[in-house]
């Protein structure tokens, strides 16, 4: 599995070196654009207003846009010299019971492994979390993004899941909840049976038997598709096809066109 940042736990004196990676993975049929009239894919560019070309990805730069029009540029030296912790460490900040979290935080799940030298330390650190029932929560740095994290002993491992500030997580009041509610009158007898129903319906998780339905059938229909010949094909470019010209250019060319006409 491939580690996509390495760094360390630390919590008061202790550092664990540490790697991280994805636990989970998009399981999802995706789909190409195709123009509608001759279903050729189309291209997404990198289009340079000013210069009237595309731009290649190592031409490219980070801009942070503070007014209309006017940015700041923030190259990877910058974001380097960045005096925050969490971008080589995952700082642990508390311990707490993971009952406390409201899921609405939860963002995205990793698997925390250790390198070799922190190999003990590690397996301290995941049994005491394990026999006092705890989770850690600190704050991580992945892709130029600080998180809230919190770090719990999953199967051998640690697992940390990402977790959204609370500036981040939207108040329910603008929904206005109780003002709706106001409008119904629940009985008791409609209480009663909500409550049977619900425990009728109550039983382990299972997660084994939940399947992406919607996937399975999109896929049957690609199938059917494809068995009853009714796909196409995109036409091979041509070598000397046309560049793409930008259209400010081609009515400039088309102004001066008509003046020497003109004259």
């Amino acid at each position: 599995m491939k580690a996509i940042w390495k760094g360390a736990i630390n919590f008061g004196l202790i550092n664990v070196p540490v790697k991280l990676s994805a636990a989970t993975q998009k399981e999802e049929i995706s789909f190409k654009m195709l123009h509608k009239k001759c279903k050729q894919p189309l291209n997404q560019q990198r289009w340079c207003s000013k210069c009237g070309k595309e731009a290649q990805f190592a031409d490219t730069v980070k801009g942070f846009e503070y007014e209309k029009g006017k940015f700041v540029v923030i190259d990877q030296k910058d974001l380097e010299r960045l005096p925050v912790k969490s971008a080589k460490y995952i700082q642990i900040v508390d311990f707490i019971s993971l009952k406390e979290i409201d899921p609405v935080y939860y963002e995205k799940s990793y698997y925390l492994t250790p390198e070799t030298a922190g190999e003990k330390a590690f397996f301290i650190l995941r049994d005491t979390m394990k026999n006092a029932d705890k989770v850690a929560v600190g704050k991580i740095t992945i892709r130029e993004k600080e998180h809230l994290c919190v770090i719990r002993a999953y199967d051998k491992i640690l697992c940390m899941e990402t977790m959204h500030f609370a500036d981040e997580v939207r108040g329910s009041e603008p929904l206005e909840m109780e003002r709706i509610e106001k409008k119904h009158k629940i009985e008791n007898a409609e209480k009663e049976m909500a409550a049977k129903l619900l425990e009728n319906l109550t039983a382990p998780f299972e997660p084994d038997k939940y399947h992406d339905e919607y996937r399975a059938e999109l896929t049957k229909l690609i199938q059917a598709k494809i068995k009853g010949n009714e796909t196409v094909e995109a036409a091979p470019i041509e070598k000397d096809s046309p560049k793409v010209i930008d259209l400010m250019e081609r009515l400039r060319q088309s102004v001066e066109a008509t003046k020497r006409k003109m004259a």
